[in-house]
């Protein structure tokens, strides 16, 4: 197992032993910029709709270090490990999970949907829906193929990776650079120490951005309630309730027992991402929260080279929310538009989307995409139907994301306990602190940066006190 050096020096001990006032705390901020700009857009929704940069901006923010950081974490966890065989291994294990749990999740929503049947009595005649707003939705999603995904994930440039921000063609340039700078042993030393110094940086500007989540969190609410408004809900809300409840029961009964046959509580493990929910709650983008998640798994115990793997792996291959709301859609839009499916029709949907839903990233709108796809690929449900959810989707995106970053928050833990990665005494001592120590420290506390020089591999490594 790979051992993790700790840093000699001792760490700045204010911020670990003092507690901050709630409304300093960004779990309250956020939850208060949210109320307000529900009410925003309820009461302005003109105003609320202008808001919409200040949602844009926030994730534009994020977006911004998402690829130096995970090029950062991978490169540093891969070139630092003494066995390279278990790089493999852990991209075994992990899409194995996937696999599995992703599979589950559209069963899931297959069973729920033909049982609770929210599309039933509308009786929608598909010629007199508006077709025109899901134009571009439609010819995104028929540009997606098999082999077009797999080709898509070798970058054409080294700078092309970085610049377009492509999660997994990053991904994959950081694996190869990792592989190569661990075969030069002592003479690529230099560059690690760079990158793990880089590192610091990265993390700090990511602290500094996430001040900036309340009002990131704000605009986007908003906007979503000011375009959209409370009535838009009304209509399809049974389909709203239905998958809203479904994502919970998954996280709860499924994700929950995966938990608890590892060892762990599914509730503790929520609460100490709450942070994350949040500001996922507002942006309805699971990729916002992507840089403190690296962060977080690793305190919980996970080994670096584990979570720069799992992590932004999992934002693809990993989506349970966006898996439920794939089948339960797909089949609300043939009970709405009253379309017979039988069992050879729902199974054809569900081999469908275990390949389609691969291609889903945690952007905010990939999941309608991704379904424009399936029904075109499908050829027995009517595109048009599309219709019928464009209103309520950015509604849905929010239980999307919620679950699918749950969803790869224990998918980092399993990995790296299956793979023997997995610190179990400081996971059991993290939870049991609710995170508490790591979010009310300063920035440079948080990346356990000490007083004086401190060891370029510390990156991240240094306990919690």
């Amino acid at each position: 197992m790979h051992q993790v050096k700790m840093p000699t020096t001792p760490l700045r001990k204010t911020a670990m032993t003092t507690r901050q006032p709630i409304y300093k705390s960004l779990y309250f901020q956020v939850i208060v910029a949210i109320v307000i700009g529900i009410l925003i857009g309820h009461f302005y929704p003109d105003t609320g709709k202008a808001l919409k940069p200040l949602g844009d901006g926030f994730i534009k923010l994020i977006k911004m270090v998402i690829a130096p950081i995970i090029f950062c974490t991978v490169v540093s966890g891969i070139a630092g490990m003494q066995n390279m065989k278990s790089v493999g291994k852990t991209g075994g294990y992990a899409l194995l999970y996937f696999e599995i749990v992703s599979t589950i999740a559209l069963l899931i929503g297959l069973i729920v949907v033909n049982v609770v049947q929210p599309g039933a009595g509308m009786n929608i005649d598909v010629s007199t829906l508006d077709a025109s707003k899901i134009a571009a939705y439609v010819t995104a999603g028929q540009d997606q193929s098999i082999v077009g995904f797999i080709l898509n994930v070798i970058p054409n440039t080294i700078v092309g990776a970085f610049a377009n921000g492509d999660i997994l063609q990053v991904l994959m340039f950081s694996v190869i650079f990792g592989f190569a700078l661990h075969r030069l042993g002592s003479y690529g030393k230099p560059v690690l120490d760079f990158i793990d110094r880089f590192a610091h940086v990265m993390f700090n500007i990511i602290n500094m951005i996430m001040k900036l989540a309340p009002i990131g969190a704000f605009g986007a609410m908003a906007f979503t309630i000011g375009a959209y408004g409370v009535s838009s809900l009304v209509q399809l809300g049974q389909l709203m309730i239905c998958f809203y409840i479904t994502c919970v029961l998954f996280v709860v009964l499924v994700l929950g027992a995966i938990c608890r046959a590892h060892g762990f509580s599914i509730f503790k493990l929520v609460r100490y991402i709450r942070e994350e929910l949040l500001i996922v709650l507002g942006t309805s983008s699971s990729e916002s929260a992507l840089p403190r998640m690296l962060i977080k798994m690793e305190r919980l115990g996970a080994q670096k080279s584990v979570v720069g793997l799992v992590i932004p792996t999992g934002y693809s291959f990993n989506l349970d929310g966006t898996s439920i709301y794939l089948t339960m859609a797909a089949v609300f839009i043939a009970q709405a538009t009253n379309t017979h499916m039988d069992i050879t029709h729902q199974i054809t949907l569900l081999l469908v989307l275990l390949l389609s839903s691969k291609g889903a990233a945690g952007v905010t709108g990939s999941g309608f995409i991704v379904l424009a796809a399936t029904l075109s690929a499908v050829g027995h449900l009517p595109v048009a139907g599309l219709a019928l959810i464009l209103g309520i989707d950015r509604f849905m995106s929010e239980a999307r994301a919620l679950t699918n970053l749950v969803g790869n928050a224990v998918a980092t833990v399993v990995v790296a306990k299956w793979v023997g990665e997995l610190d179990t005494d400081k996971l059991q001592s993290e939870l049991a602190s609710g995170g508490s120590a790591i979010l009310e420290t300063r920035p440079e506390d948080d990346l356990g940066v000490a007083e004086g020089p401190t060891p370029a591999n510390a990156v991240n490594t240094t306990k919690t006190v």
